[in-house]
């Protein structure tokens, strides 16, 4: 929906105290019914209560539920509430919209009065139920009416949207960027100030391998399959492709990590220095450079080989650590957190404590086989964890993601949370929020052909720290996060994602939207 459409619209989305004005007090020369409800997707069965309701009435006024009170269903709503209210308006029955900031329409009753407040027909089926009392009482005690409307036709939002989800990630995109004043224009100067921000990443150094084989078959006498050995492929993954993610998007980057005295490490640092990145390397001759070497065959991973220690640095080697942080440097420190030695719960505190004051802080979680406690980072600036790591640190198997991200939020005491969705995009709680209904957001995928999705998170992570240094606008930061973290999985191995690249991305999600918009 263009600009021009939304200000054609607009004049019907009003606040409860600007329709008490419209419509007056009570009792009116035109009757006011009204109607309640989610609309996540309007379906027949919305369609069809809301022109019943409108034959009982001389005003129809639609209201929804705000997004912060709906936890029906994982990931919901569907469709962000400025855009359902745009729907709602849309429709030529509908007189008046309004956004229920409460958990329950009881309140706005009280203050509208409708002379009638319709209900669907399944409402009305058996004795009440005691949430649809309540709203008699209100409307008895003005001496309003509650209707019933005719229910044969009936569809499910949830239904409709685990059926088929609609395709409306630019909708939502352009909605959000329109509510907060945010310009394609705005996208694409903030990637241009990226250059020269210092940036200190601490963390473990992993050296991703993948060894292409053949399949041979199977052994004979024992269930064993064989394969004829090819290639391998080595990429310097972990903390390590986040520096990388970070130098080529053009910030300067200083590297700290623990590496064992063996070939990978020269390979690693060798690439990394290849990279631009400045390390600072500490050598363990106890351990190894960690590696994990995935056995590839047709297309398919049979195998994946760890080569890795997993126990705690040790003292002396925190020590070095913190004196690194402390004296480097930087706009950001971004502790990018794989449970391979350097993080766990006694280093975290001791570590986190040695950032200077003023730096910006993040911590990313990337833990795949082992555990990592999000909440052990506490009152950092921004933190990416996704769901697993999520209900991990919070205990919570059942929640859905929405209340689940909040709690996470609260409990991490951090200022920003990107909860990462995997191929449902992302969703992003804030403390500042420029008004207090927009406290969190989401943001839909934007891949257009997943090929790999290994290593999205550690684009995400890049770009959106930078987009936060350079603006503080944690909508621009998801935006750019999410589609760095496309174009990543767009492409096969965990290589950085080149700023030209997301230059294309941004350019292909405008061009669709001005030509979906404008055609």
């Amino acid at each position: 929906m263009d600009t021009e459409s939304r200000d054609l619209l607009a004049h019907k989305i009003k606040t409860v105290d600007q329709l008490c004005e419209l419509i007056g007090a009570r009792p009116r020369k035109k009757k006011v019914i009204m109607c309640h409800g989610t609309f996540d997707v309007v379906h027949p069965g919305h369609i069809r209560h809301l022109l019943y309701a409108k034959t009982k009435g001389d005003i129809l006024i639609a209201s929804l539920t705000a997004d912060e009170h709906i936890v029906k269903g994982n990931v919901r709503p569907y469709v962000p509430e400025d855009l359902r209210a745009m729907n709602l308006a849309a429709l030529e029955m509908v007189d008046y919209v309004i956004i229920d900031r409460q958990a329950t329409p009881l309140q706005n009753l009280s203050a509208i009065k409708p002379d009638y407040f319709a209900k669907g027909y399944e409402y009305s089926a058996g004795a009440l139920h005691p949430k649809t009392q309540e709203e008699v009482t209100v409307l008895e005690n003005y001496g309003g009416e509650i209707i019933f409307t005719p229910g044969d036709i009936v569809y499910s939002s949830s239904a409709l949207i685990e059926l088929a989800p609609p395709e409306i990630a630019t909708e939502k995109l352009m909605t959000l960027m329109q509510a907060e004043n945010i310009s394609f224009k705005d996208l694409y100067a903030t990637l241009e100030r990226f250059r020269g921000i210092k940036v200190h990443v601490v963390g473990d150094t992993i050296v991703d391998s993948y060894s292409h084989c053949n399949v041979i078959g199977g052994i004979t006498k024992t269930p064993t399959m064989s394969v004829l050995f090819q290639e391998r492929t080595d990429y310097v993954g972990g903390a390590g492709i986040v520096a990388k993610h970070l130098q080529t998007a053009g910030a300067q980057v200083t590297f700290s990590t623990v590496l064992g005295d063996d070939k990978l490490k020269e390979f690693a640092l060798k690439d990394l220095e290849a990279a631009g990145v400045q390390v600072c390397p500490i050598i363990d001759t106890t351990r190894p450079t960690i590696n994990k070497n995935a056995i590839v065959a047709g297309g398919y991973r049979l195998l994946k080989v760890d080569t890795l220690d997993n126990r705690s640095i040790s003292d002396k080697q925190i020590e070095i650590l913190k004196k690194q942080i402390a004296e480097t440097k930087t706009d950001t420190v971004i502790f990018s957190d794989f449970r391979h030695g350097i993080f766990n719960r006694h280093t975290i505190p001791s570590l986190a404590s040695a950032i200077p004051e003023g730096v910006f802080k993040v911590a990313d979680s990337q833990v795949a086989s082992r555990w990592g406690n999000i909440l052990e980072f506490e009152e950092f600036d921004l933190i990416t964890p996704n769901e697993r790591e999520t209900r991990f640190a919070l205990g919570d198997q059942d929640s859905v993601i929405r209340p689940m991200a909040l709690e996470l939020f609260k409990r991490s005491k951090c200022k920003t949370l990107i909860l990462k969705l995997g191929e449902r995009g992302t969703i992003t709680y804030r403390s500042k929020a420029l008004v207090d209904y927009r406290a969190f957001f989401a943001i839909d995928s934007f891949v257009e052909r997943l090929v790999d999705a290994v290593g999205a998170g550690d684009a995400l992570l890049a770009y959106s720290t930078l987009a936060m240094i350079r603006t503080g606008n944690e909508v621009m930061a998801s935006i750019l996060g999410a589609m760095a973290a496309a174009v990543e999985c767009e492409h096969d191995g965990n290589e950085p994602v080149m700023l030209e690249a997301v230059r294309k991305k941004i350019h292909r999600v405008e061009t669709h939207a001005l030509y979906h918009y404008d055609g």
